[in-house]
């Protein structure tokens, strides 16, 4: 199993491309904020400002959340219109090789607390994949895929329980 996860970055476009990095360059599974940054800017990513993430409706999210108090999704109450969707995007693969790979990023959840490193980043929980099953990439709330290491307990459940990937994913869910 090889894996690769950043957390805590602001200064990069593509997050996900810096987690691949530490896979393939690195004896690490995951580094975090400026030292992460480092690392792919030294491996040629591009540093960006962190104002690229915001956005007028992101900003809205965040000031009715404060004025409720609470912690939301980065996607909820996104509109429905195809061209605006934001949010956490995952993605799993199959190459001609038969290799599996999955992937997550988020922006987070909105007014959250600082420091909350969600379920994207770690493996088992937001994401998982082995060649023997399936590869897994998880959205919602993460704190519920972190406890339950979802993911990879889908991936358990149809290699050592035998049940198909829908069955898997019923059982965590």
């Amino acid at each position: 199993l090889k894996a690769g996860a950043v957390a805590g970055v602001s200064h990069l476009r593509n997050p996900v491309l810096a987690a691949r990095l530490v896979m393939e360059q690195s004896p690490h599974v995951m580094m975090i904020g400026e030292g992460a940054e480092n690392f792919a800017f030294a491996r040629g990513m591009e540093r960006v400002s962190p104002e690229i993430f915001s956005t007028p409706l992101r900003y809205e999210q965040l000031l009715a959340a404060r004025k409720e108090g609470a912690t939301v999704l980065d996607h909820s109450g996104a509109p429905l219109d195809e061209k605006q969707k934001m949010g956490t995007v995952g993605a799993v693969a199959l190459d001609l090789d038969g290799n599996l790979a999955a992937a997550t990023s988020t922006g987070g959840m909105t007014n959250k607390l600082p420091g909350r490193v969600g379920d994207s980043p770690l493996v088992g929980a937001g994401c998982y994949a082995n060649n023997a099953s399936v590869a897994v990439s998880c959205t919602g709330t993460g704190e519920v895929f972190i406890r339950a290491l979802a993911a990879y307990d889908i991936a358990a459940l149809m290699d050592y329980g035998g049940l198909s990937l829908a069955e898997a994913c019923e059982r965590v869910v």
